[in-house]
Formats: C-alpha cells, structure tokens, sequence
C-alpha cells in the first residue's frame, strides 16, 4: 500500500494507522480476556485454545504472528504450547488483568517478538540423575535413579532451591557445584530426606505411606519461555499387595509459585486408595503451620534456618480433602484417586529472603489466593 504524500495530514495520520493495522484486519483476530473475579491478575499466564482460534481464523501460523493489546499496542510475551503433541494446543500470553477488568487483544500476522525465558527444566545426569526446574520466582528438583546408588543420600520428595533473582539459574549452580551457599541468588538449603518434601505424593496403606522412590524415565512436553511441563514415569512398586504404577505431570508457569501436578496412579488389581500430598515438619520449634481440610489446603512457615532465612511451602486442590493427618515428620492432605483417573493438586514454595513474602501471613493468603484464582481462571471469548 503507497501513502500519497499530499494527503491531507489527517487522511495521512488515518492511511498510516490503517496500514499498521492491515494484517490483524485480515486475519480478523480478536480475543476478549476476562477477569472474573476481584483480585488483580498480576503477569498470569493465560491460556487460549489453537483449535478455536483455528476454527475462527484458519489462517493463523504459529510460527508468525504478535499478540499486543487493543488499546495501547503494547507486545506481549508469547509462548505455543504443545504438551508434547506434533500440533500446537493452546496459545499461551502472559497478560495484567485488574479486578474484573476487561480486555481485548489483538492477534495479527509477522514476526513473533523474541520472548526472555521465565522458565525451564532439565535432566541432570551430571547430578545422579536429578530433574531441575525452575521459574523466575523459585526452583525444584526430583531425584532419579542414580541416587539409589548412595543410599545414605536417599529422598522421596521434591526438593526447593531458593531463588532471590529473576534469572534461571539452575545451570549456573550446578556447573560450579556449590549449590548449598548463598553466592547472591539463593541456594539450596531444604532438606527432603525421606519425606514428601515440599509437596510430593504418594499412596497410603494402613499407617504408612507406601513412597514411590525415585523416577525411572522422564520426557519435557514444553520448555518455555512461559511454560515448562514435564513428566516422570515411575517403576512399578508395591502398596500393599498391589503392585502400581504413576505418571506425574509438572507444569510451572512464569510468575507463579505454584507447581501444577497432574498424577495418574495405575493397578491392575486395586480400583482406588487414598493419597497423600504432604511437607516436611521440620524439629525445630517456631515454625506455623495452618490448613482448611474443608478447603483443601495447608502452609507452612518453616522455622528459621539459620543465616539463610525462612522456606514458605504450601500445598491446595481444586475442591475439598478429604482428611488432614499431622505425624511427626510431616503434614499431609488426603485425597481420593481412582486407578487410571488423573487428578491433579498444586505445589509450592517460597522464601523470606526474595523480599514478596516475608511474614507467615503473607504466604498463608498467597496459597489462598493462588487456590482462588485456580478455580476461576480467566475467561477467554474468541471474537
């Protein structure tokens, strides 16, 4: 499209705008964002179906195209989710949203613009196996089977590294092998010993809590710069008679301090059995601890550890547990599974030292809020 230069300064301002406008008026491509509640949605992630955005607009390529909002042009972050499929699943953004706001964004053809990963994981064989993964908020590790080697060293559950930077880290601590001190962005000074951690889980069996171990293989479904998700597959293991099996699904977002866990449990020969998502209770005294079994979730504020500060790890479901058991290592929501069925809970940490939670409280109604926001995520409506 030619501009005449002797257009009338406004029709040249309108022909301009027009022109900057063109490919988001071919592609027709408007999604209206809802916020349904009363809080502010700070950096959260949304998600947007590519089916339905195909279905409305078949010319859409994920490999070129911006998505910016309506009002004031501004280019949001972007990332094509797959979850381990050939063909994108969803359209993710990462997007403000003010209590019950309303926006509008537009989703137009050209290059895509580049996007600084907020998240990312990784097999660690240099490590024994471990599996890292972290955000721009905190960082996690499982173990793998490698550790079975040094069986002093054993650990069932998820494991914190501490972060107070907005930088990935992971590879950094690793490659220079001292991990346990503080060199300006955190550390790794959570012990899981032979616990859930910070938030695993594992069947129940009479008084017991029958762990699965440690994984046998792993497989990242996406790697940022919004979204990682990955799986953990697990040998076949004994809860009671019956042997089992589980895949977990982990997916940590930009932003969040929460881990969403999708598990599956199988047996050929148990239908169901309950399941424990739990945290460590630490000896020492000083630390507060608060749950809602009828809203299925707990917090702990750990005591202080020294020098290094204080560990906030937290634990919700969807809707309601169906127990809460405090034994003298660990607290634990119970839940009900069904073999073959997935369900999924949310897991997560936080640390004084990062200056965003630095009393009790404050991590007690981020848990809350962060199960709030879950159950009423935002809306989309593809125009």
């Amino acid at each position: 499209m030619q501009v005449n230069r002797r257009m009338h300064p406004f029709m040249l301002l309108l022909a301009v705008w027009v022109m900057q406008l063109l490919p988001t008026v071919l592609l027709g491509q408007s999604v209206m964002l809802i916020n349904p509640t009363r809080l502010d949605r700070k950096g959260e992630v949304v998600s947007i179906s590519w089916e339905m955005l195909l279905h409305k607009y078949p010319l859409l390529n994920p490999h070129q195209l911006r998505v910016t909002e309506a009002l004031n042009g501004n280019v949001l972050p972007i990332q094509i989710e797959y979850n381990g499929a050939d063909r994108p699943l969803n359209l993710l953004v990462q997007v403000d949203l003010a209590a019950k706001q309303r926006k509008r964004l537009l989703i137009s053809a050209g290059a895509s613009e580049p996007v600084s990963s907020k998240t990312y994981g990784r097999f660690v064989p240099e490590r024994k196996d471990d599996f890292a993964w972290e955000n721009d908020r905190i960082a996690f590790r499982m173990y793998g089977k490698a550790l079975e080697k040094t069986p002093k060293e054993m650990a069932y559950g998820i494991d914190v590294w501490v972060k107070r930077t907005d930088r990935l880290v992971i590879n950094e601590r690793y490659k220079r092998g001292n991990y346990h001190e503080d060199q300006g962005d955190g550390m790794d000074y959570y012990h899981v010993g032979r616990t859930l951690g910070a938030g695993n889980c594992a069947p129940l069996w009479g008084d017991g809590i029958c762990y699965d171990g440690t994984y046998a293989r792993w497989r990242v479904l996406d790697n940022g710069p919004l979204r990682t998700t990955f799986q953990l597959e697990y040998d076949a293991w004994l809860v009671g008679t019956d042997s089992v099996t589980v895949t977990k699904t982990i997916s940590l977002d930009a932003g969040s301090d929460f881990n969403r866990i999708a598990v599956v449990y199988k047996s050929p020969t148990r239908p169901s059995f309950p399941v424990a998502a739990g945290v460590v209770k630490r000896k020492e005294p000083g630390g507060i601890f608060r749950n809602s079994e009828k809203e299925g979730w707990m917090g702990y504020w750990e005591p202080e550890h020294g020098k290094d500060g204080i560990t906030g790890v937290g634990v919700f479901v969807g809707g309601k547990a169906s127990a809460f058991q405090e034994r003298t290592d660990q607290y634990l929501l119970v839940l009900p599974t069904a073999s073959g069925h997935s369900f999924t809970y949310y897991a997560g940490a936080c640390w004084d030292r990062a200056g965003v939670y630095t009393e009790a409280q404050h991590w007690f109604h981020r848990i809350e809020e962060a199960k709030f926001n879950a159950k009423h995520p935002i809306r989309t409506i593809i125009e």
